[in-house]
């Protein structure tokens, strides 16, 4: 998954590696991860729930929502630059396949969101046995319309469609790579690097979700992660503008203190509105949800940027982990909120429970069972 695995380690000989973008690739997989622990206890319906919920939480997680998943289109875009520099188009499909949809059939059809639906049936009183005995079960009728078959993958909607977008933006992707350096491009490119201008780059976000947004019950669904699908593939194209050039990297570092405050406000604003349900500023929630969304990740990759250019030991290590960790993380937060959802603790030690039980689960599956075997690596979309 060329978010959530590096594809550029042999791409350095023609491209200087961005550490930083390894680094913010890891801090948004850590990210999702704490999101979805919160998901357990949060005021929305989720697979299981504990026995007590939290506002406080749920506000958290709608500021998550903001940035989280553009993060990860915007760096799977990136990496498709990459990718593209050094893979003909077939090539670049072929890998697409390996990386994404191989692990997201063999997660959809044998274990990993099968369970997470096995659970979710049995936490709500809707089946009593065990796994063994719902498996044949899991595809009576699709799970969007009440039955049990998770098409979309759960959580793993990301992989599906990130290879859709994938597909569909090849041609524009590769007519990017080719003319990045012509005159005409490259004025393009000088505009936006100069001062304030890279905000500008909110400007179609804000009118995708303007539009999407009276769709609410179609094309604007924000089923996933908070966003339509839509405005993904936005920011995915988006990503990709942003690494055709490489003074996008000064210009985004340059503006970082700038785009943090803006990002802070307007979230605080949002919050404010909310609190307190005032309609005079609700009635622009796309608007300024999209304007934070982009001055959050300009922070994020600006300060990444300055401060995370750097090597370390565990970085190979982490990047290669990503992925898998990524396929595993809810299913195992899932398992492990059933076990605890009813236990007299407090929210925050069941949290801390509930994270540090997850993680270390996750890390030694990891660890055993899948980075040492070449069967278990393909299924889990790794080299």
């Amino acid at each position: 998954m060329q978010s959530i695995t590096s594809d550029r380690t042999s791409a350095s000989e023609k491209t200087e590696r961005r550490y930083d973008i390894d680094w913010i690739r890891i801090f948004g997989m850590v990210t999702i991860f704490f999101y979805h622990c919160g998901r357990f206890f949060n005021l929305e319906e989720w697979h299981v729930k504990n026995n007590a919920l939290s506002p406080g939480i749920s506000i958290i997680l709608e500021i998550l929502e903001i940035w989280m998943m553009p993060l990860f289109f915007i760096i799977s875009a990136m990496s498709s630059n990459y990718s593209l520099t050094k893979r003909s188009p077939k090539q670049y499909i072929v890998e697409r396949f390996k990386r994404l949809i191989v692990p997201f059939i063999f997660g959809t059809l044998v274990i990993i969101v099968p369970v997470q639906v096995y659970i979710e049936r049995a936490s709500h009183g809707q089946f009593s046995g065990s796994f063994i005995d719902f498996y044949p079960h899991y595809f009576d009728g699709l799970y969007a319309f009440g039955g049990n078959f998770a098409w979309m993958g759960l959580h793993l909607w990301y992989l599906e469609f990130l290879f859709i977008f994938s597909m569909l933006t090849l041609p524009l992707f590769m007519l990017g790579v080719k003319k990045k350096n012509s005159p005409s491009v490259s004025h393009v490119f000088s505009f936006f690097t100069k001062l304030g201008a890279i905000f500008l780059l909110a400007i179609p976000l804000i009118l995708m979700e303007m539009f999407v947004g009276q769709y609410r019950d179609s094309i604007g669904i924000q089923s996933f992660g908070g966003w339509s699908l839509l405005t993904y593939l936005l920011f995915f194209i988006t990503g990709f503008f942003l690494s055709l050039d490489v003074r996008f990297k000064g210009t985004i570092e340059k503006h970082r203190v700038s785009a943090l405050l803006i990002a802070a406000g307007i979230t605080l604003l949002g919050i404010v509105s909310y609190l307190y349900s005032l309609e005079s500023i609700g009635k622009y929630q796309d608007v300024l949800t999209a304007a934070a969304s982009w001055c959050w990740l300009l922070a994020i990759f600006g300060f990444g940027s300055r401060y995370l250019t750097f090597n370390h030991a565990i970085l190979k290590y982490a990047n290669e982990a990503v992925l898998p960790f990524y396929i595993l993380h809810q299913t195992v937060i899932v398992i492990f909120g059933f076990w605890i959802m009813d236990w007299e603790l407090g929210l925050l030690a069941k949290y801390l429970l509930l994270s540090l039980s997850s993680f270390v689960t996750i890390m030694l599956v990891y660890e055993f069972l899948i980075r040492r075997i070449n069967l278990m690596r393909f299924l889990f979309g790794m080299k």
